[in-house]
């Protein structure tokens, strides 16, 4: 009976203590069990999180397609500092992102950068404005004002004068000297566009170009600011935030001075026809009448500048640059391209838009040089308005979600040898710009896609096409077609590192 009484005591003693035990496990067990289920992500450290995976390549989209292969994760967790991010880098996550959970991702996040000063309360245009009513309004008035397909038509002699002067001076240049592609291409659209917007040449164009480049370095650089937006003592440290008011002042300085510019050429001048207007014009126009549906003052009308110029200039360059590069790099490409050009338009002496519709394989070449050399590789950065489910991972609320466009359009699970240059892939005509195929989203897809896609693409194919018509072109002496410097680097889009030079000969005169 003493045994027992003993035995009886030791396993009360031992189930008092194991009671709160098993208590404890119940309640932590059941909050592991509440627990988001995150994505897989790479290894973390304490305070800067994923951030020194990003260290590894200057390059941020193929740091971040190199993560998503080692880990197996077509949606992958990072912490950056004291941001929460998630990367898509397959079809299915980009559509569950850019279509089924369309609305929960349509906001932008803003940056300390992009928060900084004058940024915020001077307007933030299109592209960045926060979802919402506003943004509908900004939205309707860019598609069917700004950027319909009658408007950008309606611009078309801008386009074929620019791309005459191009096609002149390129072939006044003395025979066997090399021609700088990039600063050509660049300058012709950043003519265009300009000419566009307020009707003429800008006096200031070279300083507004030189701003908008360091506006550009400014918004894509890796600013360590931006990751710890809590501290002041970090954002101070970084010194971003001034610098990036510094250049949005002279910028917007810039454009007040095109607008006064415009006022300037339009006083006097009767009534515009609406097949005349200019964008300037545009602006002015819906101002006055005020039938917008919400205020647009100064500051909303220079942002939005800003965000067309920068918009529809640099990566349409960037295309232009690419798929030259591309053609040097693959002869019989640009053999049947060259061919198709000269029977399409026989004796004539120029291109014109009307003979755009007869050129199919110059079509096939810009839709493979965007997917090779996506020009924005992580579209624009989305946020997360309410935690939701992307392939049964939890996204949760104020998440910056990333599309890894250029790792989808890479990879071999979805496109039969990604890394080669074939035209010829889009030959069956299924697959376009439109974001309905999520394995090819070179602009964005859903209600946040690209609204000057008709705009920048009209550029792109009159340019292209001029340069490949009036002229046949050679790599510099010593320079073979494989061995061609295709290294890349980051700005607004990804543009090439290096200049590329070329050889014009003079094969149709205008």
């Amino acid at each position: 009976m003493e045994n027992l009484s003993y035995s009886l005591y030791f396993m009360a003693q031992v189930l008092l203590l194991l009671i709160p035990l098993l208590l404890l496990s119940l309640k932590f067990g059941g909050v592991r069990k509440n627990q988001p289920r995150l994505p897989p992500g790479p290894w973390r450290l304490p305070i800067i999180g994923s951030l020194h995976h990003l260290f590894k390549s200057p390059l941020i989209h193929h740091a971040l397609a190199d993560l998503a292969r080692r880990y197996n994760a077509p949606v992958m967790y990072l912490q950056l500092g004291e941001l929460n991010a998630v990367v898509i880098s397959s079809p299915d996550a980009a559509r569950e992102v850019m279509k089924t959970h369309d609305v929960i991702f349509a906001t932008r996040p803003l940056s300390a950068t992009v928060r900084a000063g004058s940024m915020i309360a001077d307007g933030l245009g299109i592209a960045f404005s926060p979802y919402g009513e506003r943004w509908r309004q900004l939205r309707k008035f860019s598609t069917m004002e700004l950027l319909s397909t009658k408007r950008v038509r309606s611009f078309r002699p801008i386009r074929e004068d620019e791309t005459a002067r191009l096609v002149t001076e390129i072939a006044a240049c003395p025979p066997g000297e090399l021609v700088n592609i990039t600063i050509r291409v660049a300058t012709v659209v950043a003519n265009s566009a300009l000419r566009a917007m307020m009707g003429e040449r800008f006096r200031r164009q070279e300083e507004l170009l030189e701003c908008i480049t360091q506006a550009i370095k400014i918004a894509t650089g890796f600013n360590i600011g931006d990751f710890f937006p809590s501290s002041r003592l970090v954002r101070a440290i970084d010194g971003t935030g001034r610098k990036a008011q510094a250049v949005q002042r002279k910028l917007f300085e810039l454009v007040d001075h095109a607008v006064e510019q415009h006022r300037e050429r339009r006083s006097g001048q009767s009534a515009i026809d609406s097949e005349d207007e200019d964008m300037l014009d545009v602006f002015l126009r819906i101002q006055e009448e005020g039938d917008l549906g919400c205020s647009l003052d100064v500051g909303d009308i220079k942002a939005i500048i800003v965000d067309l110029f920068v918009g529809g200039s640099e990566p349409t360059a960037t295309t232009i640059q690419w798929a030259m590069a591309e053609l040097m790099r693959n002869p019989n490409v640009m053999q049947r391209a060259q061919t198709e050009l000269h029977c399409a338009l026989q004796d004539k002496s120029r291109v014109t838009e009307d003979d755009l519709v007869d050129l199919p394989y110059l079509k096939l070449i810009i839709k493979e040089t965007l997917r090779l050399h996506t020009p924005g590789p992580l579209l624009l950065p989305r946020e997360c308005q309410e935690a939701c489910e992307i392939l049964g991972y939890d996204v949760l609320k104020g998440t910056i979600v990333l599309v890894n466009a250029w790792a989808i359009c890479r990879d071999p699970k979805y496109w039969d040898e990604p890394e080669v240059f074939k035209p010829e892939r889009f030959k069956e005509g299924t697959t376009d710009f439109m974001g309905t195929d999520f394995r090819y989203t070179p602009f964005g897809a859903g209600r946040r896609i690209c609204p000057g896609l008709a705009f920048s693409l009209a550029n792109v194919e009159l340019v292209l096409a001029m340069l490949l018509f009036h002229f046949d072109w050679q790599l510099p002496p010593g320079v073979i077609p494989s061995e061609l410097d295709m290294a890349e680097e980051m700005g607004v889009s990804i543009r090439r590192k290096r200049d590329l030079y070329l050889k014009p000969t003079l094969r149709v005169p205008l």
